[in-house]
């Protein structure tokens, strides 16, 4: 018959276990405790980066979004206040600033054009014509700007549609069947009903449906003066033409 461990088994096994633990809990003190040390060693190099190259960041689109990269690998967020150590230096929290009220302008200012769905492409081609140097803002920049716009609450965000990014200043919310057409329409910028029937293989009832919402919503006009007697529906959100917009 096999015996038992007597009380002084016992007491040396809770002993034991209890010696891994502070072993196990020391070791991990000293990993966390050496991690603090690196993050701190790294941002310490990081703010004499950004000392030593911030005319570069602060003119330079691709160097900037590069920067902010390397912001994010060790937790710091440049643009999370207008006040302290990064803003003072580089100005960055400001130029975000001033980019969001541009866009603010320009979505308003193409919103009887487009519905409030702009392209992306086509957004950071006016704030270009805006500035005295044409290659000061990228498509990088415009994200970031537009993802502080989003505590305003008024519906601004950026959404996909097949390859396009579409910026969106109204609360109108695309289903499934609005961005299959918003894809379809990329080739031409215009879809037909037939077309809409034909390629999606959707029926008359359920086209119409989509599209009449789009055009309510003001993202699509519609053309009816062709001789084959078929409306178009434009899209100017993913039109090749920019839209013009006097400068402020």
């Amino acid at each position: 018959m096999r015996r038992r461990p007597g009380i002084g088994g016992l007491q040396t096994a809770a002993a034991a276990r209890d010696q891994y633990r502070l072993v196990g809990e020391n070791v991990a003190k000293i990993r966390t405790d050496m991690m603090k040390e690196q993050l701190a060693t790294f941002r310490s190099q990081l703010e004499e980066f950004a000392r030593k190259h911030k005319n570069d960041i602060r003119k330079n689109p691709a160097f900037r979004s590069q920067f902010h990269e390397m912001c994010a690998k060790v937790g710091v967020d440049p643009l999370a206040s207008n006040k302290g150590f990064w803003a003072e230096l580089l100005g960055i929290g400001d130029f975000y600033y001033e980019l969001g009220v541009q866009i603010v302008e320009i979505c308003l200012a193409t919103r009887p054009h487009n519905g409030g769905l702009i392209n992306l492409q086509e957004l950071c081609i006016l704030l270009r014509q805006r500035k005295s140097d044409r290659e000061a803002v990228s498509e990088d920049d415009c994200l970031r700007a537009i993802s502080k716009l989003k505590v305003l609450g008024s519906g601004f965000e950026v959404i996909s549609v097949g390859k396009k990014k579409l910026v969106r200043s109204v609360p109108t919310e695309l289903n499934k069947d609005h961005n299959e057409i918003l894809e379809l329409a990329q080739a031409q910028g215009f879809v037909t009903v037939e077309e809409v029937e034909r390629r999606l293989s959707w029926t008359s009832g359920r086209a119409i449906d989509a599209l009449d919402t789009l055009l309510d919503e003001g993202l699509a006009m519609l053309d009816d003066g062709h001789r084959d007697g078929k409306h178009r529906y434009w899209f100017p959100c993913i039109s090749s033409n920019s839209t013009p917009v006097a400068d402020t």
